[in-house]
């Protein structure tokens, strides 16, 4: 049972401590290798054909190296190295601590607030509203329960702890080369589009996580309002939560991306808001470890019974 109980380490280190930011981090060293290939190859001809390469190597590389440093350490060792790597994988305790800062920034100042939200949004915060500094950190609270949370987990129980290392280097290559500008139309293609597909069912599952039955047409309807074809569904669960609207027009790196709205109740956010959401982020969060620990079991349980037969 040496992954039940990583997973259960690893998940009270994250509520204990949240991001270890002054420890060596993994994505630290996934964005430095991501960084050093994409400044050497995103240049001249066959962009796409090296971006597809570099995500490929870089998704094989990182699962090939933790199945091998997990294969060779004793079950004891399994256990400490795997705690620790599912700690460094889960970012809910961090998301949560973000969000509740941008609010109390915003109640200072709204400068303030534009200066905190951006530490969690790619788009231009200069301009935002204090309404659009509350929408943004929500959207950013909803959208990464699943980046940060529910799809390492979900990745965790179907390949084990090289499988969430893998999942964590795909999302590190769509954060940082799988935008739609010009550098990285080409070159971020295959990143991007891999980003998605592993997303694919983690996003329905947070939804279905944060959500109540009634709101399940709500998030059918809304869900596909969204550039991404995952992101819709947790922005679309928590947009139903609070009655409220998520999405329109940002600006992301000077270009102005006109998204579709989210919802339709265009009311003012709060704090309240902020709590709720941060409510709704932990239940799912709990519900998903339950459900991952139980997978884990069942999958160790199997193999140990088919070692008898």
């Amino acid at each position: 049972m040496t992954n039940v109980l990583s997973l259960l380490i690893g998940w009270v280190l994250d509520l204990l401590f949240g991001d270890p930011a002054r420890l060596p981090h993994p994505v630290v060293w996934f964005g430095r290798a991501i960084a050093f290939c994409e400044r050497h190859l995103n240049r001249g001809r066959h962009r796409r054909l090296k971006g597809a390469l570099t995500a490929v190597s870089l998704i094989t590389l990182g699962f090939a190296v933790t199945f091998t440093l997990l294969a060779v350490l004793p079950p004891l060792g399994r256990v400490g190295v795997g705690s620790l790597l599912i700690f460094y994988c889960l970012a809910g305790t961090t998301l949560i601590r973000e969000v509740r800062q941008v609010f109390m920034a915003l109640d200072r100042s709204l400068d303030e607030g534009r200066r905190q939200v951006a530490r969690i949004v790619g788009r231009d915060t200069s301009e935002l509203s204090a309404q659009e500094v509350r929408t943004a950190a929500l959207e950013t609270l909803a959208e990464n329960l699943s980046d940060g949370v529910i799809a390492p987990l979900f990745w965790l129980a179907l390949l084990g702890v090289p499988g969430m290392m893998a999942y964590k280097m795909v999302n590190t290559l769509d954060s940082m080369i799988g935008y739609r500008t010009d550098r990285y139309r080409d070159f971020g293609c295959w990143a991007a589009h891999i980003d998605d597909v592993a997303n694919y069912i983690p996003a329905r599952l947070t939804a279905l996580l944060m959500i109540l039955p009634s709101l399940i047409t709500f998030v059918r309807r809304n869900g596909r309002n969204h550039a991404s074809p995952n992101s819709g569904y947790p922005e679309a669960a928590l947009a139903g939560i609070l009655n409220c609207r998520f999405g329109g027009p940002h600006t992301y790196f000077g270009q102005l991306f006109d998204k579709p709205y989210i919802g339709d109740n265009d009311r003012e956010l709060t704090t309240s808001d902020m709590r709720i959401a941060i409510r709704v982020n932990r239940r799912a969060e709990v519900l998903m470890v339950i459900l991952t620990a139980l997978s884990l079991g069942c999958f160790e349980i199997i193999a140990y019974l088919c070692t008898q037969i």
